[in-house]
């Protein structure tokens, strides 16, 4: 007997802009110019190494791939991650579907970051209209257009707009795509079902970003780099929403997993960055790592030689240098280190909060 599922389109939705944020912009911005803490002779050092790492990896046409969590965009370094990428250090960006949603919203009207207690209280939390209509919207369309979760959110704030294809388009594609492209098919029947249940005018959707500027997502569409979203079902705020669709979100993020894991499979003499994410980060590397390697293999060859650093604010007393630490050391306990520990290569930890690791990292690089 079929469960009983909760009906969304009951929920009653406001506006986005009658939500108090704690998150403001330009008042939150991080500029790159901007001075961070002092640091530690122990810092100093963990610093100049991995900045030697990143520019011999660059020279080298290696990757350097950064991971982080979605408070490396609600404490503002929006822009210091911009300037990193536009210097040509970081060349892939990866993050969590809420990292995806506060980058959205510092575009479409400059603040993000709710009171979650309070809104949860009040049966607000989360059900806001415009974040969950445009990013939902931008993933089934996206899915249909052959995109992932990030390029497809990145695209819709760098050109503001998104382009609602007509049904007779649609059906076209469905009763071509059954006999030569079924997954085609698949994702333009569900964009085709969106449309009919909400009734969307076919053509240009105008969708004004005015701090599009400010938006990594919509940097990297603009710059060409790989922006990966990684999010888990039922995580994110956009999944309150009647429009939000699952499957569309499977499509955008596997294939923004698969670019991500192509990425690993290069990481050979290259840098990989792990900022502020203790679950996604070390749960995709670990996986993908494992690809690389079977077919690195495969190749007659082995992945030995990359870097990874790992950022966060736990402290950690343990030597990861020294590999895990047994069971009775709470450093054990630390899962990411201990994740990203067993991956080869060179693994080292810093514990700094993200503003400052950011800030001192584009200094010596620029």
């Amino acid at each position: 007997m079929p469960r009983e599922l909760l009906d969304r389109s009951r929920i009653r939705r406001f506006p986005l802009a009658e939500r108090r944020n704690r998150v403001h912009l330009p008042d939150d911005a991080v500029s790159p110019d901007e001075s961070p803490q002092p640091l530690t002779p122990a810092e100093e050092e963990r610093l100049e190494e991995v900045v030697a790492r990143i520019r011999r990896a660059r020279e080298n046409r290696s990757p350097v791939a950064l991971a982080f969590g979605a408070h490396t965009i609600k404490n503002g370094l929006g822009p210091v991650l911009i300037r990193l990428m536009e210097s040509g250090w970081v060349t892939h960006l990866a993050t969590n579907g809420a990292g995806i949603i506060h980058d959205w919203e510092l575009a479409f009207q400059g603040a993000t970051s709710e009171n979650v207690a309070e809104n949860v209280r009040g049966g607000a939390f989360g059900n806001w209209e415009e974040t969950g209509f445009y990013i939902n919207l931008a993933l089934v369309i996206g899915a249909w257009e052959g995109k992932g979760y990030g390029e497809a959110v990145g695209a819709m704030i760098e050109r503001e707009e998104l382009t609602v294809p007509s049904p007779d388009e649609l059906k076209a594609c469905i009763a071509a795509g059954l006999e030569t492209d079924p997954e085609q098919a698949a994702a333009a029947a569900d964009l085709l079902a969106t449309i009919r249940r909400f009734s969307l005018t076919p053509g240009r959707m105008v969708i004004v970003h005015p701090w599009k500027r400010d938006s990594v997502q919509a940097a990297a569409f603009r710059l060409g780099i790989p922006f990966t979203s990684h999010p888990m079902f039922g995580h994110d705020i956009i999944y309150n929403h009647p429009l939000n669709h699952g499957a569309a979100i499977g499509r955008c993020a596997l294939r923004d997993f698969l670019a991500y894991a192509n990425t690993i499979s290069r990481l050979e003499g290259g840098v990989y960055l792990s900022v502020g994410s203790a679950v996604m980060s070390p749960m995709i590397f670990e996986k993908s790592l494992s690809m690389a390697q079977n077919l690195a293999i495969q190749a007659g060859r082995t992945m030995s030689d990359y870097y990874i650093l790992v950022v966060d604010l736990a402290q950690s007393t343990w030597d990861w240098s020294r590999g895990e630490p047994p069971e009775t050391d709470p450093a054990y306990y630390l899962r990411f280190n201990k994740s990203f520990s067993r991956m080869g290569g060179t693994m080292r930890y810093l514990s700094m909060n993200n503003r400052d690791f950011f800030l001192h990292l584009w200094r010596r690089l620029s």
